[in-house]
């Protein structure tokens, strides 16, 4: 599965319009590590056998695939999550003449996996096929948006927190406790440093190594103390003092860059899921009640 043959543009295979896969490279936090993110859609394409150094997860959004996997063959149908391990050889195909298959990876390196376990490391994983509908959802949820924009902060919230969560349901690894001592300290403190950092935001592993902890219970404490994830609440954060530009009289794509969102588009998904009205309709509501 997702041979790393056109990583950061489009590949369409010469037999069809539908056989084609889509590279997005995302940085875990600003300026951090890569994590590539494919998006599949074959009707007849086969892997030749190949490995990779990190973990393959990805979730079949359509058909069937078959995956010749530690001697076997895996079969996958929409909705399941599938693991391969770093290091081991594996083809893929369709498992049948017509219908293809879709699928959604990505390529995490082992430590991320790591986080929040004890035991094996990397995590050892039984089987290469998953049966978690809320994980799958999950993951598909967050590379679908991902995908489209990768905002590294949400990027670094989102995907190390599903990849824990697989290792901790899944592998022969033991969940650390839960448990984060001084929660709502920890996630003040988060909040000051993403707030003074408005638009260049530190990197959650950087923030958790100042604090003395892992990524994973930075992360455990911020939900427990706020009940959202950091990257989501910088987003309402900077929703807020949008608010105050736009009603200065400021235009929404001038407004986007000034509070650290990536581009208007983003400003307007974030307005959106806040307010529930775009920028723009804000800004001249706005301009509107005060004539």
């Amino acid at each position: 599965m997702g041979a790393r043959e056109a990583s950061g543009s489009t590949a369409r295979e010469p037999r069809g319009a539908r056989e084609q896969a889509r590279w997005t490279r995302a940085r875990l936090g600003p300026g951090g590590p890569a994590l590539d993110l494919l998006t599949a859609r074959f009707e007849r394409h086969e892997y030749a056998p190949h490995t990779h150094e990190e973990f393959t997860i990805g979730v079949s959004t359509g058909g069937s695939e078959s995956i010749g996997y530690r001697g076997g063959r895996l079969r996958t149908g929409p909705g399941s999550v599938i693991v391969l391990a770093p290091g081991e050889m594996h083809t893929g195909g369709p498992s049948a003449p017509t219908g293809g298959y879709a699928y959604r990876a990505l390529y995490a390196a082992p430590d991320l996996l790591a986080d929040g376990t004890v035991g094996a490391d990397p995590p050892h994983f039984r089987e290469g096929l998953v049966d978690d509908p809320e994980l799958a959802e999950a993951l598909r949820a967050a590379h679908a948006e991902l995908s489209v924009c990768p905002d590294p902060l949400e990027v670094e919230s989102r995907l190390p927190w599903l990849l824990t969560a697989l290792a901790r349901r899944h592998s022969t690894a033991r969940p650390v406790a839960d448990t984060v001592p001084g929660a709502e300290r920890l996630a003040r403190a988060v909040r000051d440093r993403l707030a003074d950092e408005l638009t260049a935001p530190p990197t959650l592993a950087g923030l958790a190594a100042e604090l003395g902890l892992s990524r994973y219970q930075l992360l455990r404490a911020f939900r427990t103390a706020t009940g959202i994830p950091p990257y989501a609440w910088l987003a309402q954060y900077r929703v807020t003092r949008a608010r105050g530009l736009l009603e200065d009289g400021l235009r929404p794509a001038e407004v986007a860059s000034l509070v650290g969102f990536a581009d208007q588009a983003h400003l307007t998904r974030w307005f959106r899921r806040v307010l529930g009205v775009t920028p723009a309709a804000y800004r001249n509501s706005v301009q509107d009640a005060g004539r």
